[in-house]
């Protein structure tokens, strides 16, 4: 898997730094590729962040599961926070399924979380540790208002 950026210049530790983004309700209002499609505040400020920190970046997504950010894809309104415990669980799945077709995650490769806890609490992360990965979730606990701003002094 190549990376999905070529600029990189921050990266730590022997293994791979995977950045996971969760998808949020603002969306454009017609097809684009992922990176473009969500248009928060939120997302914009997550996604520039791991652009400097991950050698590999995926969008978690409600509706397609794990979406590489060159995927284009049409305006979507699913979410994750009205779907039961079991439905989250299948998406968890799925999604664990996905990475390890397309990133193989493995020992040593660390996995950055920027996203909601419905999109990590129910199967996701604890699949990736025990595939030898280190999770972080660098906004962990943090209200919204919180989370913008630990994004903007991310990028300052």
């Amino acid at each position: 898997m190549t990376s999905s950026r070529g600029d990189l210049t921050e990266v730590t530790g022997s293994g791979r730094r995977i950045g996971l983004v969760g998808c949020v309700k603002e969306k454009a209002t017609k097809p684009l590729p992922a990176r473009d499609l969500y248009i928060s505040a939120l997302f914009r400020g997550r996604r520039s962040f791991v652009l400097r920190s991950c050698t590999e970046w995926w969008i978690l997504s409600a509706e397609h599961g794990l979406v590489h950010p060159d995927q284009v894809l049409a305006p979507y309104d699913k979410s994750l926070k009205s779907a039961t415990r079991a439905e989250r669980r299948a998406w968890s799945e799925a999604v664990l399924r996905r990475l390890d077709g397309e990133t193989r995650p493995a020992s040593g490769d660390v996995v950055e979380f920027h996203a909601g806890a419905e999109y990590r609490d129910y199967g996701l992360l604890e699949g990736l540790v025990a595939r030898g990965c280190r999770v972080e979730v660098p906004t962990s606990g943090l209200p919204l208002g919180r989370q913008l701003q630990f994004y903007s002094a991310a990028s300052a």
